[in-house]
């Protein structure tokens, strides 16, 4: 992708204004891109990811759309299967559920039926609320559903850095995406550079490397693992963390690299414990390294519960440093 700036510079952005600058970019080289959803064109933007975005580009490519899901997101089919590059931007993935006949039975499908001939380049960011009271309706993080899909890539992006990757990435591919953004991330902050860049779906990333145990974490579960990998350590307990970054593909290599080195596996997956992303991470390396694992994998994930409302209850739904901590501290003193 070709630069727009003639100097590519690392500077500190937030997680929300890394997509904003992703978005911006993708319009920028090429007219092709639109923004749709509820409120996107509105001064403050969508919790600041589209701040902008209407006065620059004019209203033609930033569009206020009706509380209507399903009509968005045929919407941007429509568009995209017109020769458009769309980005729905669905404010709360709970109410996304409207928009399963659309993504279920057709968007998933279209290269499939078309033969290979046709694929669908829209993009979907898809926001989950936690924290002030967000309760059961709007804390859904439904990652593994969408994993599940073929034909679908899902992406789960924990910096700021690869918010902005991923975004441009799922931009300029030829294939739909879901990329779900935890609102707990959008005010955190990471060196992001100036100029358009992609990250690669399937491709994870070491974020600690470590040489006892193998810590692989996804989304809003990253930067906790990484504050329990530094409880661990200094108990001498050295923890290998992996953001695994998309779901839909999940790069094995890098998990079974890691596991071959520690022997040993725990997977912090923000989704619920069954039948979940964290689920399929061990299988995965159980029916291909089984036999090398020093003890049983574990998972940490929510309760098979609804989150609760109260931010009392809320704070013991959640794993948190502690958790986690405790969790694999326990693999070694078995």
């Amino acid at each position: 992708m070709s630069s727009l700036n003639s100097e590519n510079t690392n500077r500190k952005l937030t997680y929300a204004q890394a997509i904003n600058e992703a978005l911006s970019q993708a319009m920028e080289l090429s007219p092709d891109v639109i923004v749709l959803g509820q409120l996107v064109d509105y001064k403050p933007g969508v919790f600041g990811t589209t701040t902008g975005l209407v006065e620059r580009y004019g209203s033609n490519r930033v569009q206020d759309f009706p509380v209507a899901e399903s009509v968005m997101t045929f919407t941007g089919i429509g568009a995209a299967l017109a020769g458009m590059r769309p980005v729905l931007v669905h404010q709360r993935l709970d109410f996304m559920m409207y928009s399963l006949d659309a993504i279920v039975n057709w968007l998933s499908l279209w290269r499939f039926k078309s033969n290979g001939q046709c694929g669908i380049p829209l993009t979907i960011r898809a926001i989950v609320g936690k924290g002030w009271g967000q309760g059961p309706q709007h804390s859904k993080s439904l990652h593994a559903w969408f994993a599940h899909l073929p034909g679908l890539r899902v992406a789960v992006p924990s910096t700021a850095y690869d918010a902005k990757g991923l975004l441009l990435e799922s931009i300029f591919g030829e294939d739909p995406a879901i990329i779900i953004e935890n609102r707990s991330l959008f005010s955190m902050t990471d060196l992001v550079p100036n100029a358009p860049y992609r990250v690669r779906f399937g491709h994870g990333t070491i974020r600690r490397t470590g040489a006892d145990i193998t810590l692989v974490a996804i989304g809003m579960m990253v930067p906790v693992a990484l504050r329990a990998a530094m409880q661990l350590a200094a108990e001498s307990i050295s923890v290998e963390v992996i953001d695994l970054r998309s779901v839909s593909p999940i790069d094995q290599n890098i998990i079974f690299d890691s596991v071959r080195k520690t022997k040993r596996l725990a997977v912090v997956d923000p989704g619920w414990q069954s039948v979940g992303v964290a689920a399929e991470v061990i299988t995965l390396v159980c029916e291909n390294l089984g036999g090398i694992l020093a003890t049983n994998p574990v998972r940490i994930c929510l309760p098979n519960s609804h989150t609760p409302m109260s931010a009392t209850l809320e704070a013991k739904y959640y794993p948190n440093d502690a958790s986690v901590a405790n969790t694999i501290r326990a693999l070694f003193s078995r």
